[in-house]
C-alpha cells in the first residue's frame, strides 16, 4: 500500500452525523466503528465514534472520530480542508453542499489568480476550501 495522507477530522460528539453528512455531499463507503465495538463499557463513550472512515467515490479518504470525554475538543483555524480540481459542476456541488448551513468566510467568485475559489465552515465547524481551476484563454 502506498503511503497516504488523509484529513482526520475530531468532533465533540458529532462524528456519526458530520460523517454521515460529508457521505451525502461527497458519496462512498463509510465505516464507522464504536467505542463499544471495541469493548468499553464507559456509558459516556459506549455510543461515540471512536473511528469512521468514508473513502470516496471520487479518490479522497476523510477520517474522523469523537474526542473523549476526558479531552477537550479544540476546534481550530489552523487548518482546512482543500478541495481543488477542474470539474465545475463538481466542484460547485460539494461547494454548496458544504457551505449549506454553515459559514462562508471567502464567496465563491473568480480570485485575481484566474480561478474560481471559496472559503467556508460547514455546519460541524470544519474549514473547507475549494478551488476550481480555469483553463487560460
Amino acid at each position: 500500500m502506498q503511503t497516504r495522507i488523509d484529513p482526520y477530522l475530531s468532533f465533540p460528539g458529532t462524528a456519526r452525523d458530520a460523517m454521515r453528512f460529508y457521505r451525502d455531499v461527497f458519496g462512498g463507503e463509510l465505516t464507522m466503528d464504536t467505542f463499544a465495538s471495541f469493548g468499553t463499557d464507559d456509558p459516556a463513550l459506549r455510543d461515540r465514534i471512536m473511528h469512521a472512515r468514508l473513502d470516496t467515490t471520487t479518490g479522497p479518504t476523510l477520517v474522523g472520530s469523537d474526542t473523549a470525554p476526558d479531552t477537550e475538543h479544540q476546534p481550530g483555524n489552523h487548518i482546512a480542508v482543500s478541495l481543488s480540481g477542474d470539474d465545475r459542476e463538481e466542484l460547485h456541488g460539494y461547494w454548496d453542499a458544504l457551505s449549506a448551513g454553515g459559514t462562508v468566510t471567502v464567496p465563491m467568485d473568480r480570485q485575481m489568480w484566474g480561478d474560481e475559489f471559496g472559503m467556508c465552515v460547514d455546519p460541524y465547524g470544519v474549514g473547507w476550501m475549494v478551488n476550481i481551476n480555469t483553463p487560460e484563454s
